[in-house]
């Protein structure tokens, strides 16, 4: 645990001392915990030094990171691209950029099969640093738009759709390619008319020596 996660919980625990009720966690502080959580498994994938095997570590990594990045953009970066600010706007964005080239990195990483192999390390290693760059961006930029569009209670309510809009992701997942059926289907391209030639006189004329008297 971060020092940053340490202080927040000694705050939570001195507040619900003072209140007598339970401090309720904000969106950044899930997000924070969860940051911090892939970023452990990240290390033990890269470093090798973990007695858990590589194909392991790559499933957990993937269990953690897709339901996070699937919520984290529906609640947090969907509220900030919808505020009328081009910065905060122009964070979301970046945010949604950089999950997909971490979510088709790991992709890639997955479909590797020897574990062993350099490309493996390779890839692994750039999942870590595209992950550790992009929580870097984030927890500069988004959270501090965040912290100034949005108020501590509000964050408090972002909270409790993260975490429930985390539990869809499987359902959603799985209802994807039943979605096919309701798209609308692609209109096949009309065929053209074959162009008729006008009777010219000297036609009429073959036509009517070549007719049976």
């Amino acid at each position: 645990m971060s020092v940053t996660s340490t202080i927040q919980n000694a705050t939570r625990a001195i507040e619900t001392m003072i209140s007598g009720a339970p401090s309720e966690p904000e969106i950044l502080d899930t997000l924070k915990q969860e940051h911090e959580e892939v970023a452990a498994l990240l290390k033990d994938l890269v470093d090798g030094k973990s007695g858990v095997s590589r194909k392991t570590l790559v499933a957990k990594i993937k269990a953690g990171l897709l339901p996070h990045v699937f919520a984290e953009q529906i609640v947090l970066y969907d509220a900030l691209i919808a505020l009328r600010d081009r910065k905060t706007q122009q964070d979301g964005q970046e945010g949604y950029l950089e999950h997909e080239l971490a979510s088709s990195t790991l992709t890639k990483l997955e479909n590797i099969a020897d574990t062993n192999s350099t490309e493996f390390a390779a890839t692994a290693k750039v999942l870590k640093e595209l992950i550790e760059h992009h929580v870097h961006e984030e927890e500069r930029n988004v959270w501090s738009d965040a912290k100034e569009k949005f108020s501590a209670d509000e964050r408090k309510l972002m909270n409790a759709k993260y975490l429930a809009t985390k539990k869809t992701f499987g359902a959603t997942k799985k209802a994807a390619p039943a979605a096919k059926i309701n798209e609308p289907v692609k209109a096949r391209p009309v065929a053209r008319a074959k162009t008729v030639k006008p009777v010219t006189a000297k036609a009429k004329q073959r036509s009517t020596a070549r007719s049976p008297a």
